[in-house]
């Protein structure tokens, strides 16, 4: 079993006590987002294959690293992405996230860390122009640190279109979602971005927007996990999404417990209850949320 630690939560970046808790426990409890009672994820080292970590700021898990690899190997979906403030309020600076994963890289690999530099929001303080000449910059300032960087445009969910138009309306902006053939313009000039670079772009989960030069993404990837643990892990083919290639995993996050309030966030629907959340939370806990 892959355990995903999480695309519903930043979980390094504010629940990092509470993780290493729930791995010295050997389980984790966790809320059925849907209704029902809450399951056990069991997160013994003869269980877990291997972690994929989510975050857009590591350094508060990045000491303790070893307790993880302890358990199973991990990597570690890395968001990096250089929006004004007014799309990303209250994320570490770009340049902090990328010594951070030069400090990952030097102490576990290149293959620990995979860069993602998503979701692409086209706005009119981020339009096509601003999103080559930022992702060149950073892609020239994580070589050698990354080999993949994961790329994806918005996908307009109800909470992000809530949260996008709020922002919007408080930071005198306006965004839109363009058509494909666009985005397909976008990815075909980032593409050899990368490549000079040493990394591959990857598309996650879009994949008839795919170009030449860019290839499909699995942010599950037991592939990198079996290179990074030594040995091949057979993990079943069940992804989270119909559209993606990610291996089967089971996630010990919670929605609504992100306090980072990035304008189009796809997870927490009040900023302010996540924000509440996370400032009554208990490292003890068996879950995270209520």
């Amino acid at each position: 079993m892959i355990v995903s630690a999480s695309y519903r939560t930043d979980i390094p970046a504010f629940y990092a006590p509470w993780f290493l808790n729930r791995l010295r426990a050997g389980f984790a409890e966790v809320r059925n987002p849907y209704g029902g009672p809450p399951s056990r994820v069991d997160l013994r080292p003869d269980t877990v294959n291997g972690f994929v970590l989510w975050t857009r700021n590591l350094a508060p898990l990045l000491p303790h690293l070893d307790t993880v690899q302890a358990v199973a190997p991990f990597m570690v979906q890395y968001t990096v992405l250089g929006y004004p403030t007014a799309l990303d309020r209250s994320v570490v600076p770009a340049e902090r996230s990328v010594e951070v994963l030069h400090r990952l890289a030097a102490a576990h690999g290149p293959r620990v860390g995979v860069w993602r530099y998503d979701p692409i929001i086209f706005s009119s303080l981020t339009p096509p122009a601003w999103h080559i000449d930022t992702f060149g910059r950073l892609s020239e300032a994580l070589r050698g640190a990354v080999d993949e960087v994961v790329v994806s445009f918005a996908q307009i969910y109800r909470k992000t279109r809530c949260n996008l138009d709020s922002a919007a309306a408080k930071e005198c902006f306006t965004w839109n979602n363009p058509r494909d053939e666009d985005k397909r313009a976008l990815l075909t000039a980032l593409a050899p971005l990368a490549g000079a670079n040493g990394q591959r772009l990857t598309l996650c989960a879009q994949g008839e927007l795919l170009v030449p030069g860019v290839a499909e993404a699995a942010c599950i990837d037991p592939h990198r996990l079996s290179d990074l643990a030594g040995r091949a892990l057979t993990v079943a083919a069940k992804p989270h999404r119909k559209t993606c290639r990610c291996a089967q995993s089971r996630d010990i996050g919670a929605y609504d417990t992100c306090p980072h309030g990035c304008a189009y966030c796809y997870a927490v629907q009040s900023r302010d209850r996540a924000k509440a959340l996370y400032q009554t939370h208990d490292p003890d806990a068996q879950r995270l949320g209520r």
